[in-house]
């Protein structure tokens, strides 16, 4: 029973309040309001004053076993599964995916990374790790999906800028301007972007071909980049000739074989390399079949001088 009993509280003499056998000061505790009533049914309770209902056992056991089947079923995953499938036949379940902002990712490579299986519920579905697993596909740069209630999802996506292709060795790939590698290549209408050979020419690309595009007559007869050594550059044109140019005083190198091709046609000859890694001097190698034809006439003219006495070649 609750109550309040008084008696001898030690040498003051103070009331002392008495609760299920325990002894408590009323003037250091005030028990809140909001306790008060379920103490005096524990004391009741206590003091079989009360009688619970008919079956409360039974119903405690219940909600007990009940409250540990979905603790259970909580941590085992199972809670969110039921739910899922519970909303999907609802209504809720995904019927309609629309994307945009795709050019070369595929719909199909969407839809595989959405990880949906015909009865994927909206209202479970996870939507930023879905976005991440799109983040993944190697065109994409950004993503964002948005639910749509109650049977749609919106994707989004940005793609990367292709700037060139990159060959080092026997591998070919795409690169981006910084020359981040997005995919490998493998033809179609990427084939006409430039083609940048070497180590770290796709890293140092990007400066070099916006000075050559700067020159419209080089930069469409230009078939490939090529760095050389980490340090310079080399041209390679579609008749294949090669331009060696210096580490230092590109412009000037360049402004002296446009010069050069417009006086003489020096880019239409049959040459293979001209060179202008010295400052002083331009190297120009014959072809092959050039120098074949050149030591033919030497020749031939020398045969001709000595046929005539006091001729010199």
């Amino acid at each position: 029973m609750f109550a309040l009993k008084t008696g001898q509280g030690g040498e003051t003499g103070a009331p002392r309040l008495a609760i299920l056998g325990l002894s408590f000061s009323p003037e250091n505790f005030v028990l809140p309001r909001w306790l008060r009533r379920p103490a005096r049914l524990v004391s009741r309770l206590c003091d079989g004053e009360y009688q619970p209902p008919r079956f409360a056992g039974v119903i405690a056991t219940a909600v007990f076993l009940s409250s540990s089947a979905l603790y259970g079923a909580w941590l085992g995953g199972q809670i969110p599964v039921a739910a899922q499938a519970v909303t999907a036949r609802l209504g809720f379940a995904v019927d309609q995916v629309r994307v945009s902002g795709n050019r070369e990712t595929s719909e199909i490579d969407i839809l595989e990374r959405l990880d949906l299986d015909g009865w994927t519920s909206l209202v479970g579905f996870d939507a930023e790790a879905a976005r991440e697993r799109i983040v993944g596909l190697p065109w994409v740069k950004a993503a964002a999906v948005r639910k749509v209630y109650p049977d749609a999802l919106e994707v989004r996506i940005e793609e990367r800028d292709p700037f060139a292709i990159w060959q080092h060795g026997t591998q070919l790939a795409i690169v981006e301007r910084d020359g981040r590698v997005i995919a490998p290549f493998d033809g179609g209408r990427h084939a006409v972007l430039p083609l940048v050979i070497g180590y770290g020419a796709a890293e140092q690309a990007a400066d070099f071909v916006d000075k050559i595009k700067r020159h419209p007559g080089l930069a469409s007869r230009v078939k490939g980049f090529i760095r050389v050594a980490e340090r310079r550059w080399d041209l390679r044109l579609e008749n294949g000739i090669t331009i060696r140019l210096p580490e230092n005083g590109e412009d000037a190198a360049i402004a002296e074989v446009l010069r050069l091709d417009r006086e003489d046609g020096l880019l239409s000859r049959d040459i293979a390399t001209v060179d202008l890694r010295l400052e002083d001097r331009l190297v120009i190698r014959l072809t092959p079949e050039a120098m074949e034809r050149r030591t033919t006439l030497l020749a031939e003219r020398a045969k001709a001088a000595k046929k005539k006495p006091g001729t010199s070649i």
